[in-house]
């Protein structure tokens, strides 16, 4: 019965999940006594569930000619078409919001962006916040088993810095007899994965409840930690009632997002060894003592001018603020501490919102949720950049470190490079559709960053006035939401899914 239902199209079965992930807000809500809430979302999941039934029932002898093609296809698919049908309970629920604004909504949560037009929670019932961070979990773990069973053979989604060659065109192959397509992939991808990624979202929701967080509030952050989409019911972490001992929880969660190693067993993490020596975990741990030291050393300054520079809680509660919020939006997460603000109280300086903007370009690991450049494709361009000023120097220097490190610095670094120049001419283009539909610069700049590296949260972080995204005009809201899917497939795969060697058998 499982090999039928995986043989089905990819997008069919996540209709199906999205169909049953309905029930969870309505049981939700008719725990709440919201009987009006409950019944949309009953409803739309009975609906959607027999609709996906009858396409099932249609595609079930459908075999794709080109299975790589056809999951990369339902890949951009299911990041476009099926927020049409999670929007709608959402639609029927929030009823002063348009199809548009709902569509925008879940396209947000299933991207794991978590850009919302409601600042305020109370816009929204209690339930809708869990069917929002309930497709930004789910689609965190459609975009985590994705990279390993999908972008991974084809040497995308950052994996093309490590690849040495084309899979099948070597002599090397001559001896293998079958290779696993992409639903065998899929399947056992999900089923090796699942455990973990539910297993330590239960986890540390129980660590937020045990800090003082509501179960309620404690398990939509739990959920969108490791989701990286920064969705919160309670307006932020900044709001909850578990303070430091909570963001210290969160913090190790977000800690995930960081390196392909501390997720994937099969990505040869064995030992804590193998961690130490991770080229993402080294740059990640560089730019969280870095950054932060920074950030409180001008506040430091500042607060020496202010002669507040003796009061030691403040200046450790600034020193954390910059920690938390330095690994918040490295992986794309945007939470942002509550001791953030507090340390410009304490210095009278503002901090800098280019800095959380820089950590979002630059992003999380490969085959994570976050989003960004990614710590690989940046590792890659430095390793390439100390070879050529240590050839600078030493012009006849025979570099060392093995095959695998050099074939980094020239071709991993080549395609590394290729993929930031696209990143920057996406963000040109995207800027220029804002620039046209009358959004200002330094704005477009802000949610042209959010939308392609997936973090919605810096348009409230990033400046003194936070941008509203309700206000954005409809066109302006479709031009973001194309955004999010082209950041969260990145560039390469698009043009892959284009090309038509891709589709040849």
């Amino acid at each position: 019965m499982l090999a039928r239902i995986l043989g089905l199209p990819l997008f069919v079965i996540l209709m199906g999940i999205g169909s049953v992930a309905m029930f969870l807000p309505a049981l939700h809500a008719g725990a709440t006594r919201d009987f009006q809430t409950a019944r949309v979302f009953f409803y739309g999941g009975l609906l959607f569930l027999i609709f996906t039934l009858i396409i099932a029932l249609a595609t079930a002898n459908y075999k794709p000619r080109n299975e790589t093609g056809s999951h990369l296809l339902s890949l951009f698919v299911c990041f476009v078409l099926l927020p049409m049908m999670l929007a709608v309970p959402f639609h029927q629920t929030v009823t002063t919001s348009t199809f548009g604004e709902a569509y925008f909504e879940m396209v947000s949560s299933i991207t794991t962006t978590g850009a919302t037009q409601y600042a305020d929670p109370a816009q929204l019932p209690r339930s809708v916040h869990l069917w929002r961070a309930l497709v930004a979990w789910l689609g965190g773990f459609f975009v985590w088993v994705s990279a390993v069973a999908i972008l991974a053979p084809l040497n995308l989604g950052g994996f093309e810095v490590l690849a040495e060659g084309r899979h099948g065109t070597g002599s090397s192959l001559s001896q293998i007899s079958r290779v696993a397509g992409g639903s065998v992939r899929l399947q056992r991808a999900a089923l090796r994965l699942l455990p973990i990624y539910s297993g330590l979202t239960a986890v540390f929701w129980v660590f937020l409840i045990i800090a003082g967080d509501r179960p309620f509030g404690a398990l939509i952050h739990s959920m969108s930690t490791f989701a990286t989409s920064g969705i919160s019911a309670t307006g932020g972490m900044q709001n909850n009632s578990s303070a430091g001992f909570g963001e210290f929880v969160v913090l190790i969660g977000m800690c995930f997002a960081l390196s392909r190693l501390t997720f994937s067993s099969d990505m040869k993490a064995r030992s804590i060894n193998v961690l130490k020596t991770d080229p993402e975990i080294r740059i990640a741990t560089f730019l969280i003592m870095a950054v932060p030291s920074l950030i409180f050393m001008r506040h430091w300054f500042g607060a020496l001018e202010e002669q507040s520079v003796e009061d030691a809680r403040q200046a450790l509660s600034a020193l954390w603020g910059s920690i938390f919020t330095t690994v918040s939006f490295l992986s794309t997460t945007g939470f942002e501490s509550a001791s953030w603000t507090q340390a410009s109280r304490w210095s009278g300086l503002a901090t800098p919102g280019l800095i959380p903007l820089g950590l979002a370009m630059v992003g999380g690991g490969v085959a994570t949720t976050a989003g960004g450049v990614k710590l690989l494709r940046i590792y890659a361009l430095y390793k390439n950049g100390q070879r050529e000023i240590e050839r600078i120097i030493h012009p006849t220097s025979v570099a060392g470190s093995g095959p695998a490190v050099r074939h980094l610095r020239r071709r991993g670094a080549y395609v590394a490079w290729i993929f930031f120049m696209l990143f920057a001419l996406s963000v040109s283009f995207v800027m220029l559709l804002l620039a046209y539909n009358g959004v200002g610069f330094d704005n477009a700049l802000i949610l042209t960053i959010a939308a392609l590296t997936t973090t919605g949260p810096l348009a409230n972080v990033v400046t003194e006035i936070p941008i509203s995204y309700a206000t954005l005009s409809p066109t302006v809201k479709l031009v973001l939401g194309a955004a999010m899917v082209v950041g969260r497939l990145e560039t390469l795969a698009v043009i892959a899914l284009l090309n038509p060697d891709t589709w040849r058998r």
